[in-house]
C-alpha cells in the first residue's frame, strides 16, 4: 500500500522532470532526496501512461489504462511515490485528453477501429468523419503515391505491412489482391502529403502522427480517465496538469466533469491566454500553467524603448518585408493565412462541410443558397483575425469573433451579395442561427479548429520570422509589446491573488523557445542596442556569408543567449528556427542548399572568430545578465501562484528550443547564487504556506530617490519581502543608486540567504543590493 498522503494538497512548489525511457521511475526516486532538500513540496511528472515505445516526451498515449513500462510501470510509479511520500513530496501529473498516438501497431482501441470500423466499440473514441473519403480512414503514412510504393505493402497473414508499420485486415479480405484488398478496408493508406487536404480524422494541431479523442463522450472519459483517478484516489498522486485543454470540444465540460470525478483536486491548465485575456470564470481549476505569469515576468525586465530601438536597428539589419517579419501584426496575419490554407486546410474543408449541411439542411431560409466555397472563404477570413486562440461556451463568443473582424472579411468578396456568407458563419460561430446537434459540432470544430490555426501560426511560424527581441518570442508573450511596466507587473499579481492565488507559474517548461536565463540574456540588449547594433556591424564585416540577414541577426542573439558557440546545439536549434519560419525551407518542403548554407553560415560565424565578438559583449555585461536571471527567478518563486521549477532551472540553465532542453534530468551539483536563492526561497514558501497561499496578500512596495524605477519590490502577507534591480544598465549608466531608499514595512527583516544581515526601516538600496543584486527579507521583529 501506498502511504497516505500528508500535508495540504496545494503544492507550495513543483519541480518539473520529464520521463523518458533514459531517466524512468527509478532515476525519478533516486533524485526525491535532492528535491526535497531544496525545498518543492511536489515533483510534476511528464506524461506516465503508456506511450509509443521509445517516446522521449510521453505525449503520444497508446494506452490509458497502463502506467508506461518503459518508466517502470505501475510498481516504479507506487515506489517513487512512496519515497517522495517518505521525504514529504506529493505527485502531479501531465495528462493528455485531447489525442493518442496514431499508431494501430500500438494503440489497441485504434487498431480495432482499423479493423471493425464505424461499428467496432472504440469507433466513439475517435474524432473520425466516416462521411469523408467514401467512409475510410485516411492513413497517411506512404512515402510516395500508392502506385510507386505498393510493392513495398505486404499482406503477411491477417495483417498488412508497409515498413515499420502494421495495420489490421478486415474480416475475410486476406485473399483478396492487393489492390482490391486496400479498397476493401476501412482505412485507406496514402500518401502522406495528402494529411494536408485529405485527412478525415481531428488531429493536434497540424500532427497527423495524434489523433483526436472524443473525450467529451462520457464513456470514452471513464476509459481514458480510470486509471489516473484510481491512482488519485489511492493517494499515489496528488493533482494534475492538463494538456492542451483548447483541442477539447468543451473545455468547460471536460474540466466540471474532471472536477467532479477527483473530488476538486489542484488542477492546473495549460491555457495559453493572449494579452489581456482571462481564464474563464466558470472553469473548476486553480488555474494555468504558468505562461501569463512568464510573460510579465520577463517584460518586467525589458527596457521599453530600448527594445523600440532595438526594432529600428533589427529592420535595417535585415531588411524584412512587414509581412514576413518586419511588422509584428502583419507577420501573424500572413503566417495565419499560409496555415489556414495549407497546414490546416484539411480541418477548413470540414468545417466547411459542417457549415454547409447545416446551412443546407436548416428550417431558416436565411441560411439556404450559399455556396461551400463562399462558407469556406468566410470561415478562413474570420479565423485569421481571431486575436485568442478560441472562443468557450459560457463566454459571450462576440467578444472573439468581433463585428469589426467580420466587416474585414467581407471586404474579401468581390461580389458584396456573396459576402454576406461571413454574416452567416459569424452568426452560427454565436449560436444566433442554426439549432441542434449540427450547431453544436460546428461551434465546438470552429473553437478547435482557431486554437490550432492561433498555436501554429503565431508560436510555430510568427515567432521564427519576426526577431527583433528573440527573448519576447516566448509562449504567451506578446513579441510586439515585449516590456510589462513594473504598474502592469503589480496589478497583474494582485488580480491572481484575488482571482487565481493557487494557479501555476512558469519561467522555463519542455515547450519554451529558450530557457529563462537564455531570455534574460538577450533581453539585456534592449538596455544597449547601440552596441548590439555596433558589435552585429563588426561580425557582419568579419563574417558577411549569412544565408539572409533575418537568420544571422537571430543566430547572433542565440550565440548571444546561450554564452558559448556549441555548434551542434546552434546548428540543430536553427535548422528548426528557418524551417519553422518556413520563408526559405521548411519541415515539408526542404532545400537542401538553404540548408546547407545555413549550417557552412553557423560553423564559420557564431561558432568561429566572428562569435568571439559577440561573446565578449556577453561577457561585459554579464553583471546586468545576472541581475536579470536572479531578478526573474525570485520574482517567478514569490509572486502569486505555485511556481514550477523545470528541471535543472534552480542553477544556471542554458537550453534552447526542444530536444534541447529535454535532456535527462541532472542534480545541480555547482554552488551558484541562483542556486542558493532558489533553494532559500523554496523552503521558506514550505516553511511558510500561508503567507503565499490562497488567503496571503500581495502588496507593492514603492523605493524612493533617483534609482527608484530601476527597484521593483512587494510584501506578501506582511511577513516576506522581495526586491530586485530592474534594467541594470541603465541604473549604471546613471551612476547606481546614489541615495534611494526603500521603506521597509515595520519590525525587523533578516536577509533569507544570510539571516545575520538585518534592515529596518528606510534602508539604502546600495546596501540591500551590496551582495546581490535582488534581496529577499523575511521579518523576524514585531510589526
Amino acid at each position: 500500500m501506498t502511504p497516505e498522503r500528508p500535508g495540504p494538497t496545494v503544492p507550495t512548489a513543483t519541480y518539473r522532470l520529464q520521463l523518458q525511457p533514459r531517466f524512468p521511475f527509478g532515476a525519478a526516486e533516486a533524485a526525491v532526496p535532492y528535491l526535497a532538500a531544496l525545498g518543492v513540496s511536489h515533483l510534476h511528472l511528464s506524461p506516465i501512461l503508456e506511450a509509443v515505445p521509445g517516446s522521449a516526451h510521453g505525449y503520444d498515449v497508446v494506452d490509458h489504462a497502463h502506467v508506461r513500462d518503459e518508466l517502470g510501470g505501475e510498481a516504479g510509479l507506487r515506489s517513487l511515490a512512496r519515497t517522495a511520500r517518505e521525504h514529504g513530496l506529493g505527485l502531479v501529473v501531465d495528462i493528455v485528453p485531447n489525442h493518442m498516438a496514431a499508431s494501430p501497431r500500438h494503440n489497441r482501441a485504434l487498431w480495432e477501429v482499423l479493423r471493425e470500423g464505424p461499428a467496432s466499440p472504440y469507433a466513439r473514441w475517435f474524432d473520425i468523419d466516416w462521411d469523408a473519403q467514401g467512409g475510410q480512414l485516411l492513413v497517411p503514412v506512404l512515402g510516395g503515391r500508392l502506385g510507386e510504393v505498393i510493392e513495398d505493402l505486404e499482406v503477411d497473414g491477417d495483417v498488412l505491412r508497409y515498413h515499420e508499420h502494421v495495420f489490421p485486415l478486415r474480416e475475410g479480405t486476406g485473399k483478396l489482391p492487393l489492390p482490391q484488398l486496400i479498397d476493401a478496408q476501412w482505412y485507406r493508406p496514402v500518401w502522406w502529403r495528402l494529411a494536408r487536404t485529405e485527412l478525415n480524422y481531428r488531429r493536434f494541431f497540424s500532427i497527423s502522427e495524434l489523433i483526436g479523442v472524443r473525450v467529451e463522450d462520457p464513456e470514452v472519459f471513464a476509459a481514458t480517465h480510470d486509471t489516473l483517478l484510481r491512482l488519485l484516489d489511492e493517494g499515489v498522486v496528488d493533482g494534475l496538469r492538463i494538456d492542451h485543454p483548447d483541442g477539447l470540444a468543451d473545455p468547460e465540460v471536460y474540466l466540471r466533469r474532471l472536477d467532479t470525478a477527483t473530488g476538486g483536486r489542484w488542477t492546473v491548465v495549460e491555457k495559453i491566454l493572449a494579452d489581456g485575456e482571462h481564464l474563464p470564470t466558470a472553469w473548476p481549476v486553480a488555474g494555468t500553467t504558468g505562461y501569463d505569469a512568464l510573460r510579465h515576468v520577463d517584460g518586467l525586465f525589458a527596457d521599453p524603448a530600448g527594445a523600440e530601438e532595438l526594432l529600428g536597428h533589427y529592420r535595417l539589419f535585415a531588411i524584412p518585408r512587414g509581412d514576413r517579419g518586419g511588422q509584428w501584426a502583419s507577420t501573424v496575419r500572413r503566417a495565419a493565412y499560409e496555415v489556414v490554407t495549407h497546414e490546416l486546410a484539411t480541418e477548413v474543408e470540414r468545417l466547411t462541410r459542417v457549415a454547409s449541411r447545416l446551412c443546407a439542411t436548416s428550417p431558416d431560409p436565411a441560411l439556404r443558397d450559399h455556396a461551400p466555397w463562399a462558407l469556406r472563404t468566410a470561415l478562413r477570413e474570420l479565423l485569421v483575425r481571431m486575436e485568442v486562440y478560441r472562443p468557450y461556451a459560457s463566454q459571450d463568443a462576440a467578444e472573439v469573433v468581433t463585428e469589426t473582424a467580420a466587416a474585414e472579411a467581407r471586404a474579401a468578396f468581390t461580389v458584396p451579395e456573396e459576402a454576406h456568407a461571413v454574416t452567416v458563419v459569424r452568426a452560427l460561430v454565436l449560436g444566433r442561427a442554426g439549432e441542434g446537434p449540427g450547431l453544436e459540432e460546428f461551434r465546438a470544430r470552429f473553437a478547435q479548429t482557431a486554437s490550432a490555426l492561433r498555436a501554429k501560426s503565431v508560436e510555430d511560424t510568427a515567432f521564427y520570422r519576426y526577431v527583433p527581441l528573440l527573448s519576447a518570442n516566448e509562449v504567451g508573450a506578446e513579441p510586439g509589446v515585449p516590456a510589462v511596466t513594473p504598474e502592469d507587473f503589480h496589478a497583474y499579481c494582485a488580480r491572481v491573488q484575488r482571482d487565481r492565488p493557487v494557479t501555476g507559474t512558469a519561467l522555463s517548461t519542455h515547450d519554451t523557445k529558450r530557457s529563462a536565463d537564455v531570455r534574460a540574456a538577450i533581453s539585456v540588449l534592449t538596455q544597449c542596442p547601440q552596441r548590439w547594433d555596433d558589435v552585429l556591424a563588426e561580425v557582419t564585416r568579419a563574417d558577411g556569408d549569412a544565408p539572409d540577414p533575418q537568420l544571422a541577426w537571430a543566430a547572433w542573439q542565440t550565440l548571444f543567449g546561450l554564452g558559448q558557440a556549441d555548434e551542434e546545439r546552434l546548428k540543430g536549434a536553427l535548422l528548426k528556427h528557418v524551417r519553422e519560419a518556413g520563408l526559405h525551407t521548411s519541415w515539408t518542403e526542404q532545400d537542401p542548399a538553404y540548408e546547407e548554407a545555413v549550417a557552412a553560415f553557423v560553423s564559420e560565424g557564431p561558432c568561429g572568430a566572428p562569435g568571439r565578438l559577440v561573446t565578449a559583449l556577453r561577457d561585459e555585461l554579464a553583471p546586468h545578465i545576472r541581475a536579470n536571471v536572479l531578478g526573474a527567478a525570485l520574482v517567478q518563486l514569490t509572486m502569486p501562484g505555485v511556481p514550477d521549477v523545470y528541471q535543472g532551472t534552480e542553477g544556471e540553465y542554458r537550453a534552447l528550443v526542444d530536444p534541447d532542453n529535454r535532456q535527462p534530468f541532472a542534480p545541480q551539483r555547482t554552488a551558484s547564487d541562483k542556486a542558493d536563492l532558489t533553494r532559500a526561497a523554496l523552503l521558506l514558501r514550505r516553511r511558510r504556506p500561508e503567507v503565499f497561499g490562497a488567503s496571503a496578500t500581495y502588496a507593492p512596495l514603492a523605493a524612493d530617490g533617483p534609482g527608484a524605477a530601476h527597484c521593483v519590490a512587494f510584501v506578501r502577507s506582511g511577513e516576506v519581502l522581495t526586491a530586485v534591480t530592474r534594467l541594470s544598465l541603465r541604473l549604471a549608466e546613471a551612476g547606481g543608486w546614489h541615495d534611494t531608499s526603500l521603506p521597509l514595512p515595520p519590525g525587523r527583516w533578516a536577509d533569507a540567504l544570510a539571516p545575520e544581515r538585518e534592515y529596518e526601516g528606510r534602508t539604502r538600496l546600495a546596501d540591500l543590493f551590496a551582495r546581490l543584486p535582488v534581496a529577499l527579507l523575511e521579518r523576524v521583529g514585531g510589526r
